[in-house]
Parts: structure tokens; sequence; C-alpha cells
């Protein structure tokens, strides 16, 4: 995590302040980047699958494959847990052993589970790959076209493959484990450092489970250019192929960071602008973010988007609380009061868990669609689809500009 100089942060905080009239308030970036590229390398996968121009053509299916023939049968075999994870497992199990041994042979046993679900799940035909299916032959090309064109609201579940929704269930238990072995090593002697990574990996999975919303969201998008589109699609296909990438390693990191500041920082409830603390917490991210706020800063939807995740509440509930504190002169409140000035129950606040940051996600997520869906005033992206929609175009016009650097 780089800290930015002072002329970053004095740069950062005009920027800021010069949107101030207009309310625009901040928060987090809690989005998972996909290098296609990088990606496609570290699995041995063909990188010709995406053209070196500036929009998506059709090509050959052989592009997709080492060779031309078609594949009816998946032996491959998947990847349950990276090697870090690995590491970490091999090291405080017998740790656990010695401390417990009935508690480790229920971890080891849980182990066991996993595999077996994780080889139930290869033997299911790679998004990858072709195949000649019942409905006919299925290539990565195909399944693209097929998650742009599908734009029916209500839930997609039963319009994913199977493989995707195996893979998700798999991540899920996966959490769990890596979860209950962190909880446990907390209580063992000199285990700290290694409860840590072990919640590390926890929220690293999480985030993978939080990216398949925000690309299915993004690739049924029919105002976002269509090269973009395409992308997140492949994108989307590389990830319920693997569940547990590199990439996601490297960023979990930086999102996890961004959660805990933001938990940490309790927003002042009264101006509701969030100058400082969208200050603080922006002070200890990248140039990405940074340049994520002064380039978009000025948008509604992204600026909606950002207080909801501030402030924890929806962007309807900040509207209604912002009316009663000025109608009653009130300066400001604390947290623990929102539930009573709105009349309602609400969360303005969760924990530190993996959990409570995707049940807040979701709850931000699932508005905006139904705004989306009732043309009702406020954000109809989360603040992560508005995110991984800046990256997508810097990285775009990054290699716009090196494909014309080298001719």
């Amino acid at each position: 995590m780089r800290h930015p100089d002072i002329h970053r942060i004095f740069e950062l905080a005009l920027h800021i302040i010069f949107f101030k009239n207009t309310e625009v308030f901040l928060g987090e970036s809690g989005i998972l980047i996909y290098n296609m590229y990088s990606i496609l390398r570290q699995n041995g996968q063909n990188a010709d699958i995406m053209q070196d121009s500036t929009e998506f053509e059709q090509v050959d299916i052989n592009s997709f494959f080492d060779n031309g023939a078609i594949t009816t049968a998946n032996d491959e075999k998947v990847e349950l847990l990276t090697e870090k994870q690995k590491q970490l497992i091999d090291q405080i199990m017998p740790v656990i052993k010695a401390s417990d041994k009935e508690r480790a042979e229920i971890f080891q046993n849980r182990l066991k589970d996993l595999e077996i679900l994780a080889k139930a799940m290869a033997r299911f035909p790679s998004l990858l790959e072709r195949h000649e299916l019942t409905g006919g032959t299925r290539t990565p090309t195909s399944l693209i076209d097929s998650l742009i064109k599908h734009q029916d609201e209500g839930d997609s579940t039963l319009q994913l493959p199977s493989k995707a929704i195996l893979g998700k269930g798999l991540l899920v238990a996966k959490m769990h484990t890596l979860s209950s072995l962190s909880k446990y090593a907390k209580h063992l002697e000199n285990q700290d450092k290694t409860a840590r990574q072990l919640e590390s990996e926890t929220v690293s999975s999480m985030f993978s489970l939080l990216a398949e919303d925000v690309y299915l969201n993004l690739i049924r998008d029919a105002n976002q250019p269509l090269e973009f589109r395409r992308e997140w699609a492949l994108s989307l296909l590389l990830l319920w192929e693997h569940w547990n990438d590199q990439t996601i390693e490297n960023v979990a990191p930086v999102l996890q960071s961004v959660w805990t500041a933001r938990r940490k920082l309790a927003p002042a409830f009264g101006t509701m602008m969030g100058t400082s603390e969208l200050l603080l917490i922006s002070m200890q991210m990248d140039d990405q973010w940074i340049s994520f706020i002064k380039t978009e800063l000025g948008d509604n939807g992204v600026s909606q988007a950002m207080e909801e995740f501030l402030f924890g509440i929806s962007f309807e509930q900040i509207q209604s609380l912002r009316t009663i504190l000025k109608t009653k002169g009130i300066p400001a409140i604390g947290r623990d009061e929102v539930s009573k000035f709105l009349g309602e129950h609400v969360k303005s606040d969760a924990g530190l868990d993996y959990r409570d940051f995707y049940s807040m996600y979701t709850v931000r997520r699932d508005n905006a669609r139904s705004r989306l869906r009732l043309k009702l005033n406020g954000p109809h992206k989360t603040l992560e689809d508005y995110f991984i929609q800046f990256v997508t175009k810097k990285n775009k016009e990054k290699q716009n500009n090196d494909t014309f650097a080298r001719s």
C-alpha cells in the first residue's frame, strides 16, 4: 500500500472541495479488476482470444485452443487451493493437531470433502473449450454472445452454466472453511500472524463472489461499448473457470484496507458531506483510485453510489435524513441515532467480517437494480460497477496507446 506525498494529498483535497457545493459524497472502491491478458498467460490459454484492435471481431474458433479438436470430456483438475492457501493450511494443521486431535480431524475431513466437490466440478465441461452438448456446440464465443444478449430482468441463476453455479458453491464452502481455520488459529499460541493470513485469504475469496455480480451487471448494460461488454464477459468466463486466481490475491488486500478504513471512520451525520472521510480513505489508495476520484467525481451516479457506501444507508434514506436534520435544525447525530430519526431500523454500520462486507454490498446492488427497473432517482449501479467501468476504459486507452506506439 503506497502513501501519496503531500502534493498529491493537497491536489486531491482541492479536487474534493471543488465539488463540495454539488454535494458529491465519496467512499471506497471495493472492486476486483481482472487483467485478462495476464490471466490468459497464467492459465495457459491462447491470448489470441482477444484481437489486438480497437473493436471486437468474430474470430476463428481454433484461436481458442491449441488445436481444432472438439472436446467431449473434461479431465482437467480443478485447483481448490492456491499455493499460499496450501502453505497456510500445511502450517496450521500440525499446530491444531497438537492442541486438539479431534478438532484437527474435523478440519481434515472438511478439506477432504472440499476436494471431492472440486473433483466433481472438474468433470463438468470447461467454459474455455469447445464442447458438443445436448443443445448443440458450445464455445467461449457462444457463451460470451449469450451473456450479452440475455437482457431479461430477474434472477439469472437458471441461465448460467452449471459449472459456474457449482463453482460458486465450492467457493462459499472454501470461504467458510478458511474462516473457521482463521478463527480457531486466533486461540492458539503464537499463531496470530497465520490467523490474519487465513482471514485475508477468506476475504480474497469473497471478492471473487462480488466480482461475479459486478461483471453480470456491467455485461447487461446496453449503454456500455460492446467491446467492453465482451471483455467483461470473457473475464467472467475466466472467473467461473478459476475461482482462485493470483490476480484476486493481489487486489483483495487493497480492497480490504478500504473497507477497514471506511469502518473505522465514522462519517458526520449532520453535514452529510463526508469530505474529510473521503480524503483520509483516499490517502491510503493508489494512483488508479485517485484518478477515479478526479475524473469521475462530477457524475451524479458515481457520487450517489459513493455516498451510499460512505454512510452505509440508501440514497433514499440519506435524502430523508438530510431533510429531517435541516428541518429540526440539528447540527449532527451519531451513527446509533440514525434509526431513531428515520423512524425505521437501519443497519448503517457493519463489522470487519467478510460476510458483513458482502451483505452491505448486496443491499446496495439490489437497491440499484430496483431503481433502474422502476426508473427511480438515485444510483443505478454500485460503486464497484462504476469503478470497474473506469478501470476498463483506462486499460483500453493504454492498450490503444501501446498499439499506436508499436506501429
